[in-house]
């Protein structure tokens, strides 16, 4: 299962504390060849929900298994709010 840290915690549940929606949540999912992260209202009814503290982060079912063994983090770059996935060793 995909490992959040506590930064990308923070960040998600910041991203996501404007919403009026208590399920309100960062969603991972495939575009294409790549990843699109987006700032959703609730998850999608096939969405994994991924335990991640306080934050709610979901992943589109066909793109849990891709995850399965990464993390992910947040940092800020010069265009803002970047988030990364690394390999867990």
């Amino acid at each position: 299962m995909l490992t959040v840290t506590e930064n990308a915690q923070a960040v998600v549940k910041g991203l996501t504390s404007d919403n009026a929606s208590p399920t309100a949540g960062l969603r991972i999912a495939r575009d294409q060849d790549q990843l699109a992260v987006r700032v959703v209202a609730e998850p999608q009814p096939s969405d994994v929900v991924v335990d991640a503290g306080e934050a709610r982060v979901y992943l589109a079912e066909d793109t849990a298994p891709t995850l399965e063994d990464q993390t992910l983090d947040a940092t800020q770059t010069p265009e803002g709010i970047g988030f990364t996935l690394a390999g867990r060793s």
